[in-house]
């Protein structure tokens, strides 16, 4: 496809990121996104009437359709489409590539798609008995894949990936006090992408880190197998080091070009590629270097390049569930880790499951529009890693 043909943005925007339990809490996830929705038109001057379709990811909302439920909430007009997106952590990013889908089949002129995630009003899961004399079970989180042996705790297969890489907690401690740190420097910077709500106006988790202090936390996982205490312990995982659980929204605007010409639009940036792919599912961290270097591949043949890689890329946002994530990604694109969430990343700022990849997303296109024009046209990725081994990317450029 001729990249000026493929599917522009218009607008993007996002909810606050708070703690489970915190300022955001009493919001069902269509509370959470109608804002933010609502705000995103008014940034593009588009009526809702003009609105196709919506596509939201959401994994913890137990069925429904959320989409659908945020359409009306937002004021869409009732014959708007509405597809909710599950794969889990990877929901808010596959489901703006899905949007970017209909816009490029002609299923849809203007969409808007991301994700949102209220956890702190998810419903309490349970299986059903398969006899009368069995009793509900309660489960914190469903299985990711079939055979257990291949479905560890995502803690624990951090953990073990920590140390089969030689990333020492000391390593993760120090980059998740300096994502805290960039957070809070660049929290004006951030307020500009974000929606207010429920009386919060930022990320609420960011906050100056003591690195003494942080040495004192307690491990939460620890590698698994036959290795020595000392070892474990050394590469261990720490809570500084996890993407708190949390509540949020982030939503962008997309329409086709020839949509924008109709309406006197104006394009901010411009979808060039995606991926969507499988991992083995014991180590589903990885998987979002293995997007994102696909992705690559994929815009450098859309541009006509022979190749681009990320060190080349004026932005690039990774949501880090683990700090030893983004320290692997980062070593895996021989990205510098500087050039990496420069406002901080999802160690800082929280984990709203089903819209973390939006997120990530929606602050990619916000640092992009800072590139200065002497380095224009401004290119930026985002990427994420799901639960059960998957990983999604994106790329696109600011015009």
């Amino acid at each position: 496809m001729n990249p000026q043909d493929a599917p522009v943005i218009l607008a993007w925007a996002r909810s606050p990121v708070a703690p489970v339990g915190g300022a955001l809490r009493e919001l069902a996830a269509h509370e959470l996104g109608a804002p933010v929705l609502q705000a995103l038109l008014a940034r593009a001057g588009l009526p809702a009437r003009a609105v196709d379709a919506v596509v939201l990811g959401n994994a913890l909302g137990a069925g429904g359709n959320p989409a659908r439920m945020l359409a009306l909430a937002a004021g869409l007009p009732e014959r708007c489409a509405a597809h909710s997106v599950d794969t889990q952590c990877c929901s808010g990013l596959d489901s703006v590539a899905l949007a970017a889908g209909l816009l490029m089949s002609g299923q849809a002129s203007i969409v808007v798609a991301g994700g949102a995630e209220a956890w702190s009003r998810a419903p309490i899961r349970q299986t059903r008995p398969r006899h009368a004399d069995e009793l509900p079970v309660t489960y914190d989180r469903p299985a990711f894949a079939p055979d257990p042996a291949r479905d560890p705790d995502l803690l624990q297969s951090a953990a073990d990936h920590a140390l089969a890489h030689g990333i020492t907690r000391a390593v993760q401690e120090a980059h998740a006090i300096h994502s805290h740190a960039l957070a809070l420097a660049h929290r004006d910077r951030l307020a500009q992408e974000i929606v207010p709500m429920a009386g919060l106006d930022h990320d609420a988790y960011p906050r100056a880190l003591n690195p003494a202090r942080v040495a004192r936390m307690p491990v939460v996982a620890e590698a698994a197998g036959a290795v020595d205490a000392h070892a474990r312990q050394r590469h261990a995982l720490s809570t500084p080091a996890i993407s708190p659980k949390a509540d949020g929204a982030a939503l962008v605007l997309l329409a086709t070009p020839q949509a924008c010409a109709r309406l006197g639009l104006q394009p901010r940036a411009r979808w060039i590629a995606s991926a969507s792919l499988g991992h083995a599912p014991e180590t589903p961290l990885v998987a979002a270097a293995l997007a994102a270097q696909q992705v690559l591949e994929r815009a450098a043949a859309a541009l006509q390049r022979p190749c681009l890689t990320a060190p080349e890329l004026q932005a690039v946002e990774l949501h880090d569930a683990f700090a030893v994530q983004a320290l692997a990604f980062a070593e895996t694109l021989g990205l510098p880790l500087q050039q990496l969430n420069t406002g901080g990343g999802g160690l800082a700022r929280g984990h709203p499951i089903g819209a973390s990849g939006a997120v990530a997303l929606v602050r990619m296109l916000s640092d992009l529009h800072r590139t200065p024009a002497a380095h224009r046209p401004a290119l930026g990725l985002a990427a994420i890693a799901g639960a059960g081994g998957i990983g999604a990317a994106c790329l696109v450029q600011a015009l």
